[in-house]
């Protein structure tokens, strides 16, 4: 067990950022606006859990705009693809030894 849980991720230990994480590995690309719709959170908040992502280079941003109306799309990288799906299954781990 304990090397299992020596594989938990603490960036993801934040409900948010797994959140995060989960809407984005599934669906390759998320939006600002999706992603806080789906996390119930305040902009302030999502951005600041966003931006830790970013700088662990688990994800990337995109930036573009429709008309004059701002858009911003997050997308997962390689890097936070390996480092979420090792996450995961040391979790899945952890659970069926229970």
């Amino acid at each position: 067990m304990k090397g299992l849980i020596q594989k938990l991720n603490k960036a993801f230990d934040n409900k948010i950022r797994l959140g995060i994480m989960s809407a984005i590995s599934v669906n390759r690309k998320a939006s600002f606006n999706e992603l806080k719709e789906l996390m119930g959170v305040t902009d302030g908040n999502l951005a600041s859990h966003l931006k830790k992502l970013e700088e662990l280079k688990y994800i990337t941003v995109h930036k573009s705009f429709f008309g004059r109306k701002p858009n911003t799309e997050y997308e997962i990288t390689p890097k936070g693809k390996e480092a979420f799906e090792i996450h995961i299954k040391a979790l899945e781990a952890i659970l069926k030894q229970q």
